[in-house]
């Protein structure tokens, strides 16, 4: 994807620009995962589309993401890579454009799907353009900047969607991105180096088809599994039999071809490897509380959209400072041990939330939520830093792609998983619940106006009755969502423990 780093004294002249316009790119992109969730429910009627379809809004872009990042740098490297990422620039900023100008959901799903194509490319050769531009005594910092951008995106989508939702209509979630795609695309075009592409390079058609197909038949299987009752449905059994078949055939193509489509070194380095086990993990947590965080405040909390956006703002104050305070420990303290401290505070703030009722407090919500960016930041900044320690720079190009990848189909697979435990969570709970009353129930039996307003033998009792019954099973659900999520801490946690330390620069 990139040409190999500039030695550690090359000066890159106006770095500081390349950084800003890299930055911007990346942002809008990562803003685009999140932003639309507080609008979802807005979308949905405007749509006339189910719970389940609506969530194709998000899933198809973050899975297109998944898919496309592979290739990225083959392509950065046969094409060069200021084209290639003016390309995608322009790409991402008119499908974006055409979500917004969309009139049915398959227009926008397709939309998203492409939009998230052209995204792919965006996140590893920002993350590729600042190792290269940045020396390794300066490594700390540069990735805080990236890390910055890609956890700052999802985290504040959702702010900026409930307000230009709130202030304009849904639309605008998708136009916000004209003005900054734009100064980056200038940016870019004049500040970024022009490398020589590689016209002979060889591209694994194969090892690529093999992984696109595992990805998106895995990816079908999550978000299908619950409408087709899962295993009990052919679909479902015949996207599962695709799914492992293609990654076997992938994995055994990896190891046994001459030209595979990503080296086999890049899985036998141990930082590495436990690195991108980690984002996966860390971005199945940041997507999946946003996505989940939304519906909880309008339906649960009956927060309006505008409030239910800066209620969830604190994650991304407390992502911010984090990155600057893992920058400054990282040069001075183990980056594992910031690590561990990010993940068991990012545990506990998890553990908090699954306790949570819709009467939780204004005033502990944010507290707890900007706990939670900050964990994320304390975790993500050093995480990248240390995933190239050991690893060898040939191998950066490809590295950068299977990162970004593992961000993706983390952030896919947390949406995915929770959306599903919050149904079946609330069908069984609602179950459980109603199993409990019956006609002998004293408050039912009683002659008191509560008791007529609720006699199950009425059409209006029994609406109301199961209504308030469906209502607390939610909130049960979420709560097991929460909890649920608090275990994805643990194996980044045993990973920490096989890592090599980072090497301090002199």
């Amino acid at each position: 994807m990139a040409p190999p780093a500039p030695p550690p004294t090359t000066i890159v002249p106006h770095r500081r620009l390349i950084t800003a316009s890299v930055m911007l790119a990346m942002f809008i992109q990562t803003l685009d995962s999140t932003i639309c969730i507080v609008s979802l429910p807005y979308i949905q009627g405007s749509m006339s589309a189910s719970a389940d379809e609506i969530n194709w809004v998000l899933t198809s872009y973050v899975i297109a993401a998944a898919i496309m990042t592979a290739p990225v740098g083959w392509m950065a490297q046969r094409f060069g890579r200021k084209r290639l990422f003016l390309i995608c620039l322009g790409g991402f900023v008119t499908t974006s454009m055409l979500s917004g100008a969309t009139q049915t959901l398959e227009q926008l799903i397709v939309c998203r799907l492409v939009q998230g194509m052209f995204g792919a490319a965006l996140a590893p050769l920002c993350q590729a353009t600042m190792l290269d531009i940045y020396p390794f005594a300066q490594r700390a910092q540069a990735m805080a900047i990236f890390a910055m951008g890609i956890t700052m995106g999802p985290i504040m989508g959702p702010t900026l969607g409930g307000y230009l939702t709130d202030a304009y209509n849904w639309r605008w979630v998708f136009y916000v991105n004209l003005p900054t795609g734009l100064l980056a695309f200038i940016g870019v075009a004049i500040f970024l180096p022009n490398v020589p592409p590689k016209a002979g390079l060889r591209f694994s058609w194969y090892g690529f088809a093999m992984l696109a197909i595992a990805v998106g038949s895995f990816q079908l299987i999550l978000d299908r599994g619950q409408k087709q009752d899962w295993f009990t449905s052919r679909e479902i059994i015949v996207e599962a039999v695709i799914c492992g078949l293609c990654f076997y055939l992938f994995v055994v193509h990896m190891f046994t071809a001459d030209k595979p489509f990503l080296p086999p070194a890049l899985f036998k380095d141990r930082n590495f490897f436990a690195a991108i086990v980690m984002v996966s993990c860390v971005s199945s947590v940041m997507l999946a509380t946003a996505s989940l965080m939304a519906p909880y405040l309008q339906q649960l909390a009956h927060y309006p959209v505008l409030d239910s956006g800066v209620a969830m703002a604190p994650r991304g104050f407390g992502t911010m400072v984090a990155m600057f305070v893992a920058s400054w420990l990282g040069m001075r303290f183990d980056q594992r041990k910031i690590m561990a401290t990010g993940l068991l505070s990012l545990g506990a703030a998890l553990l908090v939330m699954s306790t949570w009722t819709p009467n939780v407090t204004q005033l502990e919500m944010m507290l707890v939520l900007f706990v939670q960016g900050f964990s994320i930041g304390l975790v993500f900044n050093p995480m990248t830093v240390m995933a190239y320690t050991t690893l060898s720079p040939a191998l950066r190009p490809e590295a950068t792609s299977v990162q970004s990848l593992a961000r993706n189909l983390g952030s896919a697979i947390g949406i995915s998983v929770t959306t599903f435990t919050l149904s079946r969570g609330t069908q069984t709970t609602h179950a459980d619940i109603a199993a409990g009353i019956t006609p002998f129930d004293r408050v039912l039996q009683s002659n008191d106006a509560i008791s007529r307003i609720l006699d199950p033998a009425t059409r209006k009792g029994a609406a109301l009755l199961d209504q308030m019954i469906t209502y607390q099973a939610k909130i049960i659900a979420y709560n097991n969502d929460f909890r649920l999520m608090a275990l994805t801490v643990l194996p980044p946690l045993v990973l920490l423990l096989f890592m090599r330390r980072h090497a301090k620069p002199e």
